[in-house]
């Protein structure tokens, strides 16, 4: 199968070769983008270890960790720190975590939620006072208590080997002595600094004299060594306990803000069980609720009643299919994933197969909906961001995500600890009543998901997709790409994408879709595909930036891993 080419053009260049195949189709015919051959690259195969990151000195840090003994869950804390550093503008220490743990030794997965919870002290009705409808996106009140240490800690605790100082070290070597900023990160870190160089602290110590840092220019961060060195010799106190939770608690007391101490010490993250449906003969699996990962699952179940055997990829029926059932399984998803302390989401109805049999029952082959309602699952009985993957000999995978949320966070950078704070808690919504209304120690609607594949009850793809409401879409893409569209593990990531923006949201004001919203196009979709969607009344714009950062490690059927870093980003893949 020939596939179309999902090219780094610039924006300009892609705006005027999409108007053009608007406008003018005789003029294009002859330079079909769907004519040229998929640009992409080989598959990386190891026998031993395999490490998929998106920054390849976190990738070589995470296979000399598993060279000297480490588990794959020591290789990807070890990367985790790393990618901290190296890539502060999608993660950090001030962010949260989530992860899947393929266990040999068990046989199976385990999930783990390690995101935060809002202060204590802040309520919902504090912001019906100050008279505000939306939670800012940035400064001191979209901020939640990290949870990316403690669930260092908890995924250490079980499946760890190498002592957690060990771990850290390279991110702390490389913090002190300097590592060079790639281009991608570079790119995003200076679109940063005008926005975050308000609040205090930022410019300190995230900046080179007021400026980013510069593609290949060395970085170091010493305030970052110095906490990393204190979580290495005190443990997990050394984050949650002591001296820095009082460090934070002033600071934002001084900005106005209202997390304290106590809300370190009352954090907990918690293992879960990830849940699944069957596409196809795969099993396909998201940690539930209160991320988004079962819209993921909630468009597979729709799609898995049509025949993509007959249908081809990039084609007006893929895309317009795709689409429809994105649309139904976010306006589920603005009504009821939620925190299920607060609100559990009834998870196996939304999942189930008569569910989804109705749910594909309300699309139109034929036109685009404009206004899509939740749907009713049946009652049944159960609950900017950076992506890796790593494997080890033993044969267990881990699959984890971490994220600021926006970009680089809030802004809000305390004096001396060299890390962001998070503004996740910009995910809740203020509306009275609502599943994710705002509430003291209550987790926000998360949009990082990881993800896993199993085939016959074994292991076979540890995968993730980056980008806020893109990662579910983009998780079904790859799987659909890799299942219904044979392609390889590299292709699938590689594939151009569609993004449909403007569904009902469980954050904000909750604004329903009255429009239909957007779809998104990557360069790479054939300009007869765009015109064809729209005639089904598709709204469809170009993309207006790359939708991704996925990585994903396979199993050989022939023994040893599989791995894959696609061109969107910085990463790599690597194996010994």
């Amino acid at each position: 199968m020939t596939l179309p080419v999902a090219s780094r053009a610039s924006l300009a260049t892609a705006i005027v070769v999409f108007a053009a195949a608007l406008a003018a189709p005789q003029a294009v015919a002859a330079d079909r983008i769907t004519g040229r051959e998929f640009a992409t690259r080989s598959e990386v195969y190891s026998n031993q270890a395999m490490a998929a990151t998106s920054h390849p000195l976190a990738t070589q840090v995470a296979l000399e960790v598993m060279r000297k003994g480490g588990t794959a869950v020591d290789a990807a804390i070890a990367a985790n720190a790393a990618i901290g550093l190296m890539e502060p503008t999608g993660n950090g220490i001030g962010g949260d975590l989530f992860a899947i743990v393929w266990d040999p030794k068990t046989g199976k997965l385990h999930g783990y939620n390690g995101s935060g919870r809002s202060p204590l002290g802040l309520t919902r009705e504090w912001f019906d006072e100050q008279k505000m409808a939306l939670i800012p996106s940035h400064g001191a009140l979209p901020v939640t208590v990290p949870g990316a240490v403690d669930g260092w800690f908890a995924l250490h605790g079980r499946f760890g080997k190498l002592p957690m100082a060990e771990l850290l070290q390279p991110t702390i070597d490389y913090a002190r002595n300097g590592h060079p900023v790639h281009e991608t990160i570079a790119y995003y870190w200076d679109r940063s600094v005008p926005r975050l160089s308000q609040f205090p602290g930022f410019t300190e110590q995230f900046t080179i004299e007021g400026r980013a840092p510069r593609t290949g220019e060395r970085w170091t961060n010493e305030n970052l060594a110095r906490t990393l060195e204190r979580i290495a010799t005190n443990g997990r106190a050394g984050f949650y306990e002591g001296e820095l939770p009082k460090i934070v608690e002033a600071y934002f007391k001084e900005n106005g803000g209202f997390l304290a101490a106590a809300d370190f010490a009352a954090h907990k993250g918690e293992w879960v069980e990830p849940v699944s449906v069957n596409y196809r003969g795969v099993d396909v699996w998201e940690l539930p609720p209160n991320g988004q990962g079962i819209a993921a699952l909630q468009m597979l179940q729709i799609l898995e009643g049509y025949d993509f055997s007959k249908i081809e990829f990039g084609s007006v029926e893929h895309l317009h299919l795709l689409t429809e059932a994105k649309k139904l399984a976010f306006a589920d998803r603005a009504r009821y994933y939620a925190d299920p302390s607060f609100h559990p989401a009834p998870v196996a109805g939304l999942i189930s197969d008569e569910y989804a049999d109705t749910q594909r029952a309300r699309i139109n082959p034929n036109r685009a909906q404009a206004v899509v309602a939740p749907g009713t699952p049946p009652s049944l009985d159960e609950g900017d961001t950076i992506y890796l993957t790593t494997a080890d000999s033993s044969g267990m995978m881990v699959s984890l995500i971490q994220s600021n949320y926006r970009g680089m966070g809030s802004g809000m950078t305390p004096p001396g600890l060299g890390f962001i704070f998070q503004n996740r808690g910009e995910q809740f919504s203020l509306k009275a009543g609502h599943p994710n209304e705002y509430a003291p120690g209550k987790r926000p609607f998360h949009t990082i998901i990881p993800a896993f594949i199993t085939k016959d009850g074994q292991p076979w793809v540890s995968f993730g997709l980056m980008g806020g409401a893109m990662q579910p879409q983009g998780h079904v893409q790859i799987v659909m790409n890799l299942v219904d569209f044979g392609m390889n593990l590299q292709e699938a990531g590689d594939a151009p994408r569609l993004h449909h923006d403007g569904s009902d949201e469980p954050v904000g004001a909750v604004t329903p879709m009255s429009d239909g919203g957007v779809v998104q196009l990557e360069t790479g979709f054939d300009y007869d595909t765009i015109r064809g969607l729209m005639r089904l009344g598709h709204h469809v714009e170009f993309a207006d930036g790359p939708y991704g950062g996925y990585q994903a490690i396979a199993k050989n059927p022939h023994g040893g891993w599989v791995g894959a870093s696609e061109s969107r980003k910085d990463g790599q893949a690597a194996g010994y």
